[in-house]
């Protein structure tokens, strides 16, 4: 509440909520003045879209026919621009069941993705992606050559997914590496020392790279008492 406060944003998505719809802390948002589209699932995963006002078209499955899908996916449109949030599975272990449905959400995503993009709409793909794509998205990418967020299959399944139509809004304008988005709770010095990992994106179709004015990483956040092992990922747009 205290970010939304200082930046003001005409949107916000948010992942892995990890509550059901009916449990979602609505009265903090509302009363503040903003407005909510949310997907939820009890004790795991869930997005969420905070706004200043309210979404247009939204969707709230992937599989729409599909009443077992996990609570991974919503979009919804914002003064003509179409936001698609997802966090993606984790993955686990790359024998597992688990990195198999990582794959298949990618793969899933690629077919949604390439219509939005093929149509010339103006849109940004969001999230918690659960991927570094280069060398250059983790502070030590060779002892985690084999993880599932830096897995060759992985990266490669993102890769397809976003074709060739999808630019990542962040690296248009920074290049060199170093900047995260995650930190691992596990070392309690990973944040000092910067060991982190980028896998939180915002991706976007040709119009909004022409719009891109700014983009950066809030670091500030992850410093605070009790944060979230992510933090903010932020872009402005003309």
């Amino acid at each position: 509440m205290d970010w939304l406060s200082k930046e003001s944003p005409d949107l916000l998505a948010l992942q892995e909520t990890k509550v059901t719809d009916d449990q979602f802390p609505r009265e903090a948002f509302e009363s503040a003045g903003w407005r909510l589209s949310v997907r939820g699932q009890k004790a795991y995963n869930g997005v969420a879209f905070v706004t200043k006002k309210p979404l247009e078209d939204v969707v709230a499955r992937l599989h729409p026919n599909d009443p077992d899908e996990e609570a991974r996916f919503l979009l919804g449109r914002l003064d003509g621009v179409l936001f698609i949030n997802t966090y993606v599975p984790q993955g686990y272990m790359p024998d597992s069941p688990k990195f198999e449905k990582k794959l298949r959400f990618f793969a899933d995503l690629k077919v949604l993705l390439s219509k939005v993009a093929a149509a010339g709409t103006p849109a940004v793909w969001m999230g918690d992606l659960n991927v570094a794509p280069t060398e250059a998205d983790l502070w030590d990418p060779k002892s985690n050559a084999e993880h599932v967020c830096f897995h060759p299959k992985a990266r490669a399944a993102f890769e397809a997914a976003r074709g060739t139509a999808w630019a990542d809004l962040f690296r248009e304008k920074v290049k060199e590496p170093g900047h995260y988005t995650f930190w691992d709770y596990l070392v309690p010095t990973n944040v000092a020392k910067n060991r982190g990992w980028r896998i939180d994106f915002l991706m976007g179709t040709a119009p909004m790279v022409k719009r891109l004015k700014n983009v950066w990483i809030d670091k500030e956040p992850r410093l605070k008492e009790k944060p979230s092992d992510h933090t903010f990922l932020a872009a402005e747009f003309e």
